[in-house]
């Protein structure tokens, strides 16, 4: 558990890390204002996809490790009623 609650903290401060460094490079780029707006628009907007699908992945993970959890409950509640 504690493994990847971990985990979760590095994706997240990766996030974060990129979205600054994005933000801050399209900030500094020598564009016209308009352009760089854009830019940020579409930055944030795959910032966004890339966030929806780590969460997506870490609930998939999540799930599938709660199904192994209640097969193993189930199995051994078979093997406890055999006794």
């Amino acid at each position: 558990m504690e493994n990847s609650n971990n985990n979760g903290k590095v994706i997240g401060a990766l996030l974060v890390g990129a979205a600054i460094g994005s933000a801050l490079g399209i900030l500094f780029a020598p564009h016209k204002g308009s352009k760089t707006r854009k830019n940020i628009s579409h930055a944030s907007e795959d910032l966004g996809e890339s966030i929806k699908d780590k969460f997506e992945n870490m609930f998939e993970e999540a799930k599938a490790g709660f199904e192994a959890q209640k097969e193993k409950a189930a199995e051994f509640m078979s093997n406890k009623a055999k006794v």
